[in-house]
């Protein structure tokens, strides 16, 4: 069946980021939700422990001022010499340190559980969404960049959580006490100094750094691309050699690895350019605090250990700053990230339930079709206007050259799209007013493309129930004549197919198909050429055991070889989107239309095969 996108499905059009704020917003809830107490309890403790870390991180240069006075023969305070010697002093500095890193790990323990489940949550909401996005966009995805995209995202926001609360937040919070006791120790000059070293290495940091996002950003597209390439190559193993197009495709991927390579160069020497400036503004900056420190003992203001202390508070404040450049680097880059998984996440549902609506009550399983219109493209329209009822328990077969739209009435009937025009009606029931769910639950659907989960044998028939048990998957089986094929296999129900069945044949493929179809053992069956991959034997066994499933059952066969269905109770045939002829196998013949041209080129087709 040939297909017409629109763009506004196109699912490598990377969706919509989200900007960097409503990307916060959109986290938020996953820090504090509603319905689980326990978080919130959790990342109140979290920050306690931070706040304690944070306090004791400032206070542990005083101790390294006291010791340092202490051993320079200058008097400390009377409360220090009451309470510790110099030695004491110095074990009172590294118990500090220690406190400072040990509430700072334990509230990573803490918080490590939040942020766990909150990436389980994401992941599970987008691989829910993804799954009900509809398939124009899955038709139209491509599946590498897909996977990149919601793994850069859920890592983007591990990133987040942790950072964003633990760095950027005590960071400017440490900042601040240090510079108010700059200048309530020291002086403002002091604080005056720091702050204004500070506000440039930030603004240069900041300025430096959503430059070097612009690159990054061009970095993740063609390392996206370069992936797609790959991963499309590999789904197309075959047809590659086929055509002998090996060094087609390691060209082609190699094209996107020289882009990502340039861009990834540019990222390091701007990553260079980067550190160098930060480099040297703090250090201009230590300088300075230093020198006007140093002219405070010679002239008696400040004591050796006020000079040391300086210099500790420096360097404990140029550590997180240092880290600052890249935090929010990475901060930028993962709101980037998590913009380009949100948005798709933003991505609408173009079939979605109504609220409220109940699930399918099927009674018989008659289905209508009634003035069906409908079009992949708005400009190109496929359906014009069909009209067709299906009995309950009776068995029609639709025919036709292909691009006449028999592919796409059994999708219409699935609901993998809504008809634009006209109603699609079970029992009486319009599809755009029951659930989806209960609509799948109630067709069973053997397609012309079997495509197998990369699992087991077992695994892949039981899907259609997976309440069976053994001997009922076993009993689905050998309706579907692949049973004796099976238990030949060295691992019987055990075998692993590969990926998407590719170690088993067409006609293989296509019986594992039909037995987990027989095994959901649904009241209405749609027949997508369901016997294509058969041989002819195979095919007559097949046919048998779908005659015998289809007793009771509402049965619509989709059907390329017209032998296949000779017997249907009634033959509906459609050409350019309309019904041209309908009627049973004889009665089509004896009126030498549509039908019986078909049959008879056919015939003849095969009459020339076997003579051959």
């Amino acid at each position: 069946m040939r297909r017409t996108t629109t763009s506004a499905g196109s699912a490598d059009a990377h969706t919509t980021e989200a900007s960097g704020w409503q990307t916060i917003k959109r986290v938020l809830p996953y820090l504090w939700p509603q319905d689980e107490p326990w978080v919130k309890r959790r990342v109140v403790l979290a920050l306690l422990l931070l706040l304690a870390a944070k306090i004791i991180s400032v206070a542990t240069p005083f101790f390294y001022k006291a010791a340092v006075d202490a051993l320079a023969g200058e008097a400390p305070s009377a409360a220090m010499l009451l309470a510790f010697s110099a030695a004491g002093l110095t074990v009172a500095y590294g118990l500090a340190r220690l406190g400072a890193v040990g509430f700072g790990e334990l509230r990573d323990a803490v918080f490590v559980r939040v942020g766990q489940r909150a990436l389980r949550k994401l992941a599970l909401e987008t691989f829910t969404h993804i799954h009900r996005l509809s398939m124009r966009y899955h038709i139209s995805r491509k599946t590498g960049g897909l996977s990149r995209i919601i793994e850069r995202g859920v890592k983007g926001v591990d990133f987040l959580l942790r950072f964003m609360l633990f760095s950027i937040g005590p960071l400017i919070l440490e900042l601040s006490m240090v510079s108010v006791l700059f200048a309530w120790l020291f002086g403002i000059w002091y604080m005056v100094v720091v702050v204004v070293t500070i506000a440039i290495y930030v603004t240069y940091t900041f300025k430096v750094t959503e430059w070097r996002v612009k690159i990054r950003r061009q970095m993740n597209d063609q390392d996206t691309d370069a992936n797609q390439k790959a991963i499309d190559s590999l789904l197309n193993f075959e047809t590659v050699k086929y055509f002998g197009a090996e060094g087609r495709e390691a060209a082609r991927y190699d094209r996107s690895m020289a882009s990502y390579e340039g861009l990834a160069v540019k990222t390091g020497q701007s990553l260079s350019i980067l550190n160098f400036g930060q480099a040297s503004i703090i250090t201009t900056g230590l300088v300075i605090v230093m020198v006007m420190a140093s002219f405070g003992v010679q002239d008696g203001t400040l004591t050796v250990g006020d000079f040391v202390m300086v210099n500790a508070y420096m360097i404990q404040i140029t550590m997180p700053l240092n880290f600052l450049g890249t935090v929010y680097r990475e901060i930028r880059q993962a709101l980037v990230d998590m913009g380009q998984m949100f948005g798709l996440l933003a991505q609408p549902a173009e079939v979605t339930d109504k609220p409220g609506a109940p699930a399918l009550a099927v009674s018989g399983g008659a289905v209508e079709f009634d003035d069906v219109r409908f079009g992949y493209d708005t400009e190109r329209p496929i359906l014009k206007g069909i009209t067709l009822r299906v009995g309950a328990g009776e068995r029609v077969a639709l025919v036709g050259p292909s691009g006449s739209g028999k592919s796409t009435i059994g999708r219409l009937l699935f609901r993998f799209y809504d008809v634009t025009g006209g109603a699609v009606r079970i029992d009486g029931q319009d599809l755009r007013d029951v659930t989806q769910d209960s609509l799948h639950a109630r067709i069973g659907v053997v397609p012309q493309d079997t495509v197998l989960f990369n699992d087991s044998v077992y695994y892949n028939i039981a899907y259609g129930n997976p309440e069976a048990s053994q001997a009922e998957v076993e009993a689905a089986a050998r309706a579907a004549r692949i049973h004796d094929f099976i238990m030949s296999l060295p691992q019987g129900y055990d075998t692993q197919v590969g990926e998407r069945g590719l170690k088993l044949s067409g006609g293989e493929k296509q019986r594992v198909g039909i037995a987990r179809t027989l095994l959901k053992n649904p009241p209405i069956l749609l027949l997508d050429e369901a016997t294509s991959a058969l041989d002819t034997q195979t095919e007559r066994d097949i046919q048998d055991s779908l005659l015998e499933m289809g007793q009771g059952r509402t049965v619509i066969t989709i059907a390329h070889r017209l032998s296949t269905i000779a017997d249907a109770d009634r033959i509906v045939v459609l050409e350019d989107g309309l019904i041209v002829e309908q009627g049973t196998h004889e009665m089509l013949l004896g009126n030498g239309g549509r039908y019986a041209a078909m049959w008879a080129r056919q015939s003849s087709e095969e009459e020339a095969a076997a003579a051959a």
